[in-house]
């Protein structure tokens, strides 16, 4: 395939970063050092994988510019939180003996949090590029992030749902981590708002792989729709093991099931759908454009939000450090507040608490694919 030459619009955004160069040159050596942290390892590796990926390609895009350089930290490998807190910590610190920035990560809630603790703590501007549970951006100033937050995207689940018109819900979570504790705990509260009736809430944990007990429940309480918002690691066995019970009704998630395995379960998998933060079948340029690029270079298989969230995270800093005056920390966060930012996975400015607002797309499957379904626009 040809390779597509870049567009316009991201031409656009990668001159912006070069504006400025000769106080940039006066002010620090223009070399902007960023650890960044991500689930290389475990049963979120395919996350991890495409992170790697798009870290690298924005990295050369930016430095070819001949402003700003990016520099990543740990000999340009993402750090390996393995999806556990301890392990976050670990990777934090071993980055932080390298004198970091600014620290991009990660996409674990559970795994963000401790790490955002730590930074606020020591006063170093931490970016998660896919963590989505409020909490994060809540320890304090230097803390911001690049995806919608759990309580709007259970908000545009539950208006999802009613859109689709379903009246009740069945809901499975897993009581042991943040993020899918945050995200029911906002789909139940919008339920309400949205004439939708929770007929059935079981837990789980991360570890789980049983879960007929749950689903039998969930076929018993007569719900429309079931919600798992849980990581894609476990979305395949609960989507069989539903199935198997005798849920025909749609089955719905969250951002975490991108990426998930449908070999073989392809007819399971017809009639659900999750919510998530950019679709490969986005017709604008930036998004296509990243998309000929990253299939070129290194196939399809780990292509996913997460990579496209880490991709826009490394843009972000560079124009947070353009908007800030230079490289430094301090610099940093100065610009990454109230960012205003273009990039694949939307348009937005950060808000007050260093929270993005902007669509939501939801995918469905198809023949197994995953398939743009509908986006929804924020309120005005």
């Amino acid at each position: 395939m040809k390779k597509t030459m870049m567009n316009a619009a991201l031409a656009a955004m990668l001159a912006a970063l070069t504006v400025s160069q000769g106080v940039m040159a006066q002010e620090d050596d223009g070399v902007i050092k960023i650890g960044v942290v991500a689930p290389m390892t475990g049963g979120l590796a395919v996350l991890g994988e495409g992170s790697q990926h798009s870290v690298d390609m924005a990295a050369e895009e930016i430095n070819e510019l001949g402003g700003y350089q990016i520099e990543i930290l740990n000999s340009g490998n993402l750090a390996d939180d393995a999806s556990d807190p301890t392990q976050a910590i670990n990777a934090y610190n071993s980055l932080l003996a390298e004198d970091p920035d600014v620290i991009v990560g990660t996409y674990n809630s559970s795994c963000s949090i401790p790490m955002a603790e730590l930074s606020q703590e020591g006063s170093m501007v931490m970016l998660s590029p896919g963590s989505t549970n409020v909490e994060v951006t809540e320890v304090g100033d230097y803390i911001f992030r690049t995806c919608f937050i759990d309580p709007y995207q259970g908000e545009m689940a539950a208006q999802f749902a009613q859109s689709e018109g379903y009246t009740s819900a069945a809901v499975i979570y897993a009581n042991d981590d943040d993020y899918s504790n945050g995200l029911y705990e906002a789909f139940e509260e919008a339920a309400a708002d949205c004439g939708i009736e929770i007929l059935y809430v079981g837990e789980c944990t991360t570890k789980d792989t049983d879960f007929t007990a749950q689903v039998s429940q969930a076929v018993a309480s007569g719900a429309e729709m079931l919600f798992y918002p849980c990581f894609l690691d476990t979305v395949p066995l609960l989507v069989q093991q539903a199935r198997d019970a005798g849920f025909a009704g749609a089955i719905v998630g969250g951002d975490a099931w991108d990426g998930c395995e449908t070999a073989g379960l392809e007819t399971a998998f017809e009639n659900t759908f999750y919510t998530n933060h950019f679709s490969y079948e986005d017709t604008s340029d930036a998004v296509q454009n990243y998309v000929t690029k990253f299939t070129e270079n290194y196939g399809s298989d780990s292509l996913t939000a997460c990579a496209a969230l880490y991709y826009d995270s490394i843009y972000m800093v560079a124009a947070a450090a353009e908007a800030g005056g230079g490289t430094d920390t301090e610099s940093i966060k100065t610009g990454m507040t109230n960012l205003e930012f273009s990039g694949v996975t939307g348009t937005f400015t950060l808000n007050d608490t260093g929270d993005p607002i902007k669509p939501v797309v939801v995918n469905t499957f198809v023949d197994g694919a995953c398939t743009w379904y509908t986006t929804l626009e924020p309120a005005e």
